[in-house]
C-alpha cells in the first residue's frame, strides 16, 4: 500500500489547478481542431483492500459523442457552474458513477493532457472509500471495474503500438487487464502517475 506522503512528494499541488500546457501538445501539434483545448477533468480513483490498492476505471456506453466504448476515468468537461477542475471532476464522478464527494479524497494533480478530440485534461488523484458502493450511470457509463494499481505500475504490463490517425502513425501505450483494453489517454494518464510515483520513490 502506498503511503499518503508518497503521493504528496510525487504529484503536483491541489491549488492551484496546474497551471502549465499539456505535456503532450507539441505531438498533437497537428491534429488538434483548430478552436483552443475545452478544460476537462477525471478522476484517478485509488481504493483500498485488504488485498492492495486498486484504480478506478469505467467503459463508456457505445452511443456517446466522445470516446465511445472506450476505457476511461470518470470525468467530463468543466462547466461553467464548476468551481474549477477539481469540482469537475467530483462532480462528474458523482454522475457516472454515484460517489459522492464525501468518500472522495483529492491527494493532487497528474501532469494536464491533451486529447486528439480537443480537450486539455486536468488528472485528480484521490483516494476513494473502498466500502462505498459504486452506481453507475447507464447513460454514459456500461460498465466499472477496478484495476490492480500494482499491474499498472509495473513497466512490464505497458507495451507500445503504433497507431494510424489521419495519415499519420502514432506511438500509443496500452495494458491488457483481463478483457479490457486500456489505451490512448487513459493509458497514458497511468504511465505519467507510474512515472512520477518513482520519482518519488527513496532510492
Amino acid at each position: 500500500m502506498l503511503s499518503r506522503h508518497l503521493f504528496e512528494r510525487a504529484l503536483l499541488g491541489l491549488h492551484p489547478a496546474p497551471v502549465a500546457s499539456p505535456w503532450n501538445l507539441e505531438q498533437l501539434a497537428d491534429l488538434l481542431p483548430a478552436e483552443p483545448l475545452r478544460p476537462a477533468a477525471v478522476l484517478v480513483g485509488l481504493r483500498e483492500h485488504g488485498s492492495g490498492t486498486t484504480v478506478l476505471l469505467t467503459r463508456r456506453q457505445d452511443a456517446l459523442r466522445h470516446h465511445a466504448g472506450q476505457i476511461s476515468f470518470p470525468g467530463g468537461r468543466v462547466d461553467l457552474a464548476d468551481a474549477g477542475p477539481l469540482a469537475a471532476a467530483i462532480r462528474e464522478t458523482e454522475e457516472e458513477v454515484g460517489l459522492p464527494a464525501r468518500s472522495i479524497e483529492p491527494l493532487g494533480w497528474l501532469d494536464p493532457y491533451a486529447t486528439i478530440t480537443g480537450f486539455h485534461v486536468y488528472p485528480l488523484v484521490a483516494r476513494i472509500d473502498h466500502e462505498h458502493p459504486l452506481h453507475p450511470n447507464a447513460d454514459e457509463v456500461a460498465e466499472a471495474f477496478e484495476v490492480p494499481l500494482d499491474f499498472l505500475l509495473d513497466p512490464a504490463s505497458a507495451r507500445d503500438v503504433a497507431m494510424e490517425w489521419r495519415g499519420r502513425t502514432r506511438l500509443l501505450v496500452e495494458f491488457q487487464w483481463r478483457e479490457h483494453r486500456i489505451w490512448g489517454a487513459t493509458a497514458a494518464m497511468l504511465v505519467n502517475l507510474r512515472e512520477r510515483l518513482q520519482a518519488a520513490s527513496p532510492r
